[in-house]
């Protein structure tokens, strides 16, 4: 019997390399019996977190700051200058001011719950807060719709805190006397509304201007 080169009977060719190595390359083949996984890809449903830039936060706290400066000039000029319960000008004019104390929240409800409003207040502002910090979106109307939130419930909560009352003086037909903090509270919530109903996800994620 002649033995064929390599050592092994019958002309077989005894060779020990496998298809990956005799390439040069070295692949990696899973264990026997175990099926191949897929690469791992990022989560493309996960929200990027927005970085907030200082530009961002000082415009936010500016606009708090001029709410609240504003809402308490106006309150101690008709404190000092306006009467209780008088009006000026006369009541015949659709708009007017009018002078008049409220122990209650926003446009006179809860009437006598100081420690519950202040209590309150001081929740939703480090609810706000806490939603500037957090929140997905970096719209700047969303910005400056928190912003003037903030001012307001602190312009009003400055007022329990110190007399436990808010100084009212703006009178429309129809509708309970209000002040600037109720007036910025209520167009930062509209605006907030806005936002949500009218405009994309995708828009809303767009990254603000550093302003």
């Amino acid at each position: 019997m002649n033995d064929a080169p390599g050592g092994r009977p019958g002309g077989r060719v005894d060779d020990d390399r496998t298809p990956s190595s005799a390439g040069g390359a070295v692949l990696d083949a899973p264990p026997v019996g175990e099926t191949p996984q897929p690469a791992a890809t990022p989560d493309s449903t996960v929200a990027p977190r927005v970085r907030r830039e200082p530009s961002h936060w000082l415009s936010f706290l500016v606009i708090a700051a001029v709410v609240v400066a504003l809402d308490q000039f106006t309150k101690r000029y008709v404190d000092a200058n306006l009467p209780l319960q008088e009006s000026w000008p006369r009541e015949s004019w659709p708009f007017r001011f009018l002078h008049v104390k409220n122990t209650g929240a926003a446009f006179s409800i809860l009437q006598n719950q100081t420690l519950f409003l202040t209590i309150m207040s001081l929740f939703g502002l480090g609810a706000i807060l806490l939603y500037f910090w957090f929140r997905p979106s970096d719209h700047p109307l969303l910005r400056w719709a928190l912003a003037l939130q903030l001012g307001g419930a602190v312009g009003n909560l400055i007022d329990r805190a110190r007399y436990g009352e808010v100084t009212d003086f703006l009178k429309i037909p129809h509708w309970p006397v209000f002040n600037l903090a109720d007036s910025a509270i209520t167009v930062g919530v509209a605006t907030v509304v806005i936002l949500l109903l009218f405009t994309s996800d995708k828009d809303r994620r767009q990254p603000a201007p550093s302003s």
